[in-house]
């Protein structure tokens, strides 16, 4: 089986200044990765490099594949159904012009007509916003079917996340590639959606790029781990095995990080963490 993705020798200049260099990655069918590294060191352009959304003026080298299929550095088509994405910028992520309610429920009912015979069929208008509001209710948000007639504008910047994450979802791609989701939440929302994306991955057998500057968060979810430095891998293996044997420098402050984020001053916490069965909310508790 191909792996959802499979990045080789990524590098990756903006106005001929190089930002990211001969970057690796790969996430196996059903694997769950953590991209993780300080604002700066390259997780966002990469994101940008596998959904084909870089900027203009972007040089890229190296081999992109979803499911075993090269995909071209600006052809985002090529992705249809291979990739779903929770971007940072959820404002930008979301059509100004078109209620949130027609976004979810247009973007799901693509989905089941994608994949009509496994899905059980079309869905119609009813039952697609009865799953939308239900899956608002599952990433927190308050009033989900009073949302629904909202513009991306008139939300707060915590809720456009998680319509972005409910929208990413719903799409049930190959590959859910989520890039600092959990950035605008609370520590009670954030251990919410961390729970919501689990639950959906462990129902679905999606593979998780999950791109974040926060090693606690990527360990409550995440299996293996790659740590970007100044736009190279410098470290790359088990989550368990770093957050308990870094061996490069930076890791060893992410992981320091981390662990005063957790509540105590080893890794020993953030480590229990890479269990994937501990909700992140236990380990501030612990």
């Amino acid at each position: 089986m191909h792996p959802a993705l499979d990045v080789r020798s990524l590098s990756i200049a903006i106005d001929r200044v190089p930002l990211v260099h001969d970057v690796d990655l790969r996430v196996g069918a059903g694997e769950r990765v953590a991209l993780v590294g300080a604002s700066g060191s390259g997780k966002s352009l990469t994101a940008q490099a596998v959904l084909g959304t870089l900027p203009p003026g972007s040089r890229v080298r190296g081999v992109v594949e979803l499911g075993g299929r090269a995909v071209g550095a600006s052809a985002p088509r090529q992705r249809l159904g291979r990739v779903a994405a929770v971007q940072q910028d959820s404002l930008a992520a979301l059509n100004p012009l078109v209620t949130v309610g027609a976004q979810l429920v247009a973007a799901l009912r693509a989905s089941r007509a994608r994949g009509s015979a496994a899905d059980g069929g079309l869905l119609t208008r009813g039952d697609a916003r009865r799953e939308v509001v239900a899956l608002l209710a599952e990433v927190g948000i308050e009033d989900p079917a009073g949302t629904l007639p909202a513009f991306a504008a008139e939300l707060s910047g915590g809720q456009r996340q998680r319509v972005c994450l409910a929208l990413a979802l719903l799409c049930r791609a190959d590959l859910l590639l989520a890039d600092e989701p959990t950035t605008a939440l609370d520590v009670v929302t954030q251990a919410r959606v961390v729970d919501v994306i689990r639950r959906r991955l462990d129902a679905t057998g999606q593979a998780l790029l999950f791109i974040t500057h926060d090693l606690a968060v990527a360990a409550a979810l995440c299996d293996r781990v790659v740590v970007l430095e100044a736009g190279r891998v410098v470290e790359a293996g088990s989550m368990r095995e770093l957050v308990r044997r870094p061996r490069h420098a930076y890791s060893r402050a992410l992981v320091a990080a981390a662990s005063r984020r957790a509540g105590g001053g080893s890794a020993d916490r953030v480590a229990a963490a890479a269990s994937a069965s501990a909700p992140l909310g236990a380990v501030a508790a612990r």
